[in-house]
């Protein structure tokens, strides 16, 4: 199969010699990393629900507010449309993109965890500033604050939760991330429910977002740092000790040598960005760094998230049983989180992209087909096909919540060899927020515009997409993080950069 290759169905030189029991040292500390995906999971599901609220909009988009009034007078498609609004959904997301390549300096040199506390503060006085908000300029600097939180975060946490988790069950322990997303989605929508009635709601909604941002900080103090970044930093004794903590067993010699190996090469890169482009590590340039994150957001699932509440409005759906569809959604992807957690680790990592995929895109077909026929002339949508359009938007959900989702984040996190894993992990976000922005800003326009045609554009970048990971993508599961580079070696593609003495010289070792 193409890009199917493995590395002695194992994964490496000595991963047969890894040994670990789950502890309640190791699960505590993945517990409380994770609830990072609960900053960015709660912005998510508030953020869309806010904006289609009728005192928010009042009193900051009252042009809006008058248009959503007159839903006759205009094409259903277009209700929405201002690049002001998006902008207060995206402001977050350009801010993340910056703030990540400062995360990257502070993951590596200081550690994992201190990334993790910069981000919950950041993120707390965000959600401060926006529940306070007088003006749209306030608004503006809270998503900023938020973006910063959200880009160190999301750069820290999944490779803290990949460093942390034995590789047999990495899979698994990586998408808590997700998890911890998908809930704080799930708990805004219900949050958005409750307070769309009042007009102080919108303000109790948004500065909610301080409460996953305590949790993470506070627990964020009590985290042991990940045994690879304290090796990295040459802290090798402490290193070794939080290793037998989380694996539960004295004898973790073969994983200590794999990390010092690992360590001795990450010392010698000074500019670890500059070696991103280096020919022996394109394949992670090009698929952890740039293809993956990029492709996750070009499914069009986060503008679903975003827009699920002004979505189902325009579809003719009232404001309350908007919000409600969007929960279902939600919920919806909390569930897919659990399939791909209890199969990740089992059936790899390219079968779930690629199932999912072909479910997503006759999602997206049959949205456009019947929006096509049935939307678009100022009228309410037929009970019937209402119903029809949040079950398919719902399964596109469960399939992107057990693929695209999960993944995009575990597999960029598997992908990197130590000496460039921060630098890349701050790729990886920069992109995955750079898509998101893009996407965010113009998916009303775009909706306004192509209508129907933006479901068959979705649906045919999911196609392109799962062609790449098709011919491309490698299978990392069970394969120990510091020996995934052995996987380059052996695919089809990538083995004419990766030739096997690159990293044998580097690494002490006899060529596999």
């Amino acid at each position: 199969m193409a890009g199917g290759a493995m590395v002695d169905g194992k994964g490496g030189a000595r991963a047969e010699l890894y040994e670990h029991k789950i502890t309640s040292y190791f699960v505590f500390a993945c517990i409380f990393a994770a609830l990072g995906g609960s900053l960015f999971g709660y912005d998510l599901g508030v953020s869309g629900g806010v904006t289609s609220m009728d005192y928010f909009l009042k009193e900051f988009f009252p042009k809006i507010y008058r248009r959503k009034q007159e839903h006759l007078k205009e094409t259903d498609y277009c209700k929405y449309d201002n690049q002001i609004l998006t902008l207060f959904t995206s402001s977050l997301y350009f801010a993340a993109l910056v703030s990540t390549f400062f995360a990257s300096h502070v993951t590596r040199n200081k550690g994992r965890r201190a990334s993790i506390l910069c981000g919950a503060v950041s993120f707390f006085a965000g959600a401060i500033m926006n529940a306070a908000a007088q003006n749209i300029a306030m608004l503006i600097i809270g998503r900023c604050l938020l973006g910063v939180g959200i880009g160190f975060g999301n750069q820290a946490v999944p490779l803290y939760l990949s460093e942390m988790a034995p590789a047999k069950i990495r899979g698994k322990v990586n998408q808590l991330f997700q998890l911890t997303t998908c809930l704080g989605i799930f708990i805004a929508n219900f949050i958005n429910n409750a307070t769309e009635k009042h007009s102080w709601g919108w303000r109790l909604s948004l500065g909610l977002a301080a409460v996953p941002a305590t949790l993470m900080f506070v627990g964020g103090w009590f985290l042991p740092e990940t045994p690879n970044s304290l090796v990295e930093q040459g802290r090798l004794e402490e290193g070794r000790s939080v290793l037998e903590k989380v694996r539960g067993t004295k004898n973790v010699e073969a994983e200590f040598q794999d990390l010092l190996e690992a360590s001795e090469v990450a010392k010698a890169i000074k500019h670890p960005f500059r070696n991103l482009l280096e020919r022996k590590n394109r394949p992670q340039l090009i698929i952890g760094a740039l293809g993956i994150p990029a492709f996750q957001q070009l499914t069009g699932m986060n503008s679903v998230l975003f827009y699920a509440p002004v979505i189902f409005q325009s579809l003719g759906f009232g404001s309350g049983a908007s919000l409600w569809s969007s929960t279902i959604t939600s919920g919806t992807l909390v569930v897919a989180t659990f399939i791909s957690m209890a199969f990740a680790d089992k059936f790899g990592r390219r079968a779930l992209f690629l199932e999912a995929g072909a479910e997503m895109i006759i999602c997206m077909i049959a949205v456009a087909v019947t929006l096509a026929l049935k939307f678009g002339q100022g009228v309410e949508l037929p009970k019937g096909i209402g119903i029809f359009l949040v079950i398919m938007i719902c399964i596109f959900v469960l399939a992107y919540g057990r693929s695209w989702g999960p993944l995009g984040w575990l597999v960029p996190s598997e992908l990197f060899p130590l000496e460039t894993r921060s630098a890349g992990q701050s790729i990886v976000v920069c992109v995955n927020m750079f898509f998101t922005a893009l996407v965010a800003q113009c998916f009303l326009v775009s909706l306004c515009h192509l209508r129907y045609g933006i479901f068959l554009l979705f649906g045919g970048l999911i196609v392109v997409m799962s062609i790449f990971i098709y011919l491309f993508l490698p299978e990392t599961k069970q394969v120990p993080i510091e020996e995934t580079y052995l996987l380059w070696q052996n695919h089809w593609f990538w083995k004419s950069y990766c030739a096997p003495e690159d990293h044998s010289k580097e690494k002490g070792m006899k060529p596999v």
